[in-house]
C-alpha cells in the first residue's frame, strides 16, 4: 500500500520537477522540509520580538495610532530602573520565587525519595500526588479561592482545628501578611509533583550496583544518602529549579484567579504589572522597554544557570 503510494506520487511528478529533486543534496532536502518551520518561528517568535525591542524607544500608544510616534532613546529603559513600584513588584516575585523553589524541591525531593523505596499502593499514591498537576491553573485558582473563604473554606476550619483559631478571624487572600503564602501555598500544591517527578527519575537512573559497593564498604544509609544519592541527583535537581523559576517568574494566571494581584499591589507580580502598563494604561513604548528588560533578566539568569548546571553534569 506504502510503497503503490509512493509510486502514484513519483509518477504525478512533472519530469522537469523531478530532475531537479534528483540533483538536490542531502542537505539541501533537508533545508526544504526545515524552512517552513525556521519561517513559522521567524514569524511568531523572532519578528515580534524585534517589533518589541524597537517599540521600546518610542513612545507609541496602541490605543492612539494616529498620534505621532517620537523616538524616546532610553527614557523608558530608565524610568523603568528608578521607579520603586517596578521594584516593589520584583520584591514581590523575589518573595514568590525564592519560597515556592525551595519549598517544592524539598518537598518534591522527599517525596521521591519515599516512592522510590517500592512498596504496597506505590503506584496509587505517586497518581494521586500528581492530580493536582494536571488541573488548569484557572481551575486551581478559582477551586482555592473557595478553599481560602474564611466562613465557609475548608482551609481555615483546618488551620483552625490545629491551631485553635477562631477560622473566620483571618483571611488568606485578603490579609498583607498571609496574601502572599497563599499563592505560595497553591503553586506548592499544584507542581511539586513536578518536582517529584524529575527527582523520581533521578534517583531510578542511580545503578544499585553503587549501593551495593558502598555496603560492602560497610558506608552507613546516611552516608550513602550524602556521598551517592544527592551528588548523583543534583543535576535533575537543579534542571527542577531552572524550569520551575522560569515558570514562576512569569507566573500570570494563578495570581489573578487568586488575588488579582492584591490587596493593594502586595501580591503584584513583575507579569501583572508589565499587563497593567501594557493593556490597562495602554503605554505600549513603555511595557515593550519593561518586557524587554524581563526577557534579558531570565535570559541572562538561565544562561548563568545553565553552565553551572553543564559543570555538575561534567563532574
Amino acid at each position: 500500500m506504502l510503497h503503490s503510494s509512493i509510486d502514484r506520487a513519483a509518477q504525478a511528478t512533472p519530469p522537469p520537477v523531478a530532475q531537479r529533486i534528483k540533483g538536490l543534496s542531502d542537505r539541501a532536502i533537508a533545508w526544504i522540509f526545515v524552512a517552513p518551520s525556521i519561517v513559522l518561528l521567524l514569524a511568531i517568535n523572532i519578528f515580534p520580538l524585534i517589533w518589541t525591542i524597537r517599540l521600546s524607544f518610542t513612545n507609541f500608544r496602541v490605543n492612539r495610532p494616529n498620534e505621532p510616534v517620537q523616538f524616546v532613546g532610553l527614557r523608558n529603559y530608565l524610568n523603568i530602573l528608578t521607579d520603586e513600584d517596578i521594584w516593589l513588584t520584583m520584591q514581590a516575585t523575589a518573595h514568590f520565587l525564592i519560597w515556592t523553589i525551595v519549598l517544592q524541591v524539598l518537598i518534591g525531593f522527599s517525596l521521591a525519595y519515599l516512592i522510590n523505596k517500592k512498596f504496597r499502593g506505590n503506584d496509587l499514591w505517586t497518581t494521586i500526588i500528581v492530580l493536582p498537576m494536571m488541573l488548569s491553573p484557572a481551575v486551581v485558582g478559582n477551586f482555592w479561592t473557595f478553599l481560602y473563604q474564611p466562613q465557609i473554606g475548608l482551609f481555615n476550619y483546618a488551620v483552625g482545628f490545629l491551631t485553635g483559631a477562631d477560622p473566620s478571624s483571618f483571611s488568606m487572600i485578603g490579609d498583607t501578611a498571609l496574601a502572599p503564602w497563599s499563592i505560595i501555598i497553591v503553586d506548592t500544591w499544584m507542581w511539586t509533583p513536578f518536582v517529584m517527578l524529575i527527582c523520581l527519575a533521578g534517583l531510578r537512573s542511580i545503578p544499585s550496583s553503587i549501593y551495593e559497593a558502598a555496603e560492602c564498604d560497610r558506608a552507613s544509609s546516611w552516608r550513602q544518602f550524602w556521598t551517592i544519592t544527592i551528588p548523583m541527583v543534583l543535576p535533575f535537581l537543579m534542571l527542577a529549579i531552572l524550569f520551575r523559576g522560569i515558570e514562576n517568574f512569569k507566573m500570570f494566571d494563578l495570581v489573578v484567579q487568586l488575588t488579582g494581584g492584591g490587596p493593594g499591589s502586595i501580591t503584584e507580580l513583575t507579569s501583572i504589572n508589565l499587563k497593567r502598563e501594557a493593556f490597562e494604561k495602554w503605554r505600549t513604548g513603555y511595557a515593550s522597554a519593561y518586557a524587554v528588560i524581563l526577557f534579558v533578566t531570565v535570559f541572562g539568569l538561565a544562561s548563568i544557570y545553565v553552565k553551572a548546571l553543564n559543570k555538575v553534569k561534567q563532574r
